[in-house]
């Protein structure tokens, strides 16, 4: 059974930093190219960052240089720290996992989501 299992939001305030991370169980994780993807009220899925099973990696424009992307193939797991956090980037995150593109469609696995507020 496949499971993505996200953790480490909350709420802080604007310029703060936090790391969320995805646990990955039921699926060979290190062949398997992961995404974050964030959605806030009213506006349609975005892709934040993705990794690539051999770790290339890409990051939106609008977190570029903020958020960084990662992941521990060994602990079947995939980060995203997430710098100098602002008001806009307040939303639900999802861990999702399939190929390396930025259409959420393009992926099989996903997790439930976890909030992410960041208050001014």
């Amino acid at each position: 059974q496949v499971q993505l299992v996200e953790s480490g939001g909350g709420l802080v305030q604007a310029g703060g930093s936090l790391r969320l991370s995805c646990a990955a169980s039921g699926f060979t994780f290190s062949a398997v190219s992961m995404g974050w993807f964030r959605q806030a009220p009213g506006k349609e899925r975005e892709l934040v960052a993705r990794i690539s099973s051999f770790g290339s990696t890409y990051a939106a424009g609008s977190v570029k240089g903020r958020f960084t992307i990662s992941r521990d193939n060994a602990g079947n797991r995939v980060y995203l720290q997430m710098n100098s956090l602002k008001p806009e980037d307040t939303a639900v995150y999802y861990c999702a996992g399939g190929r390396y593109s930025a259409k959420a469609v393009d992926y099989n696995y996903w997790g439930q989501g976890t909030q992410v507020t960041v208050s001014s």
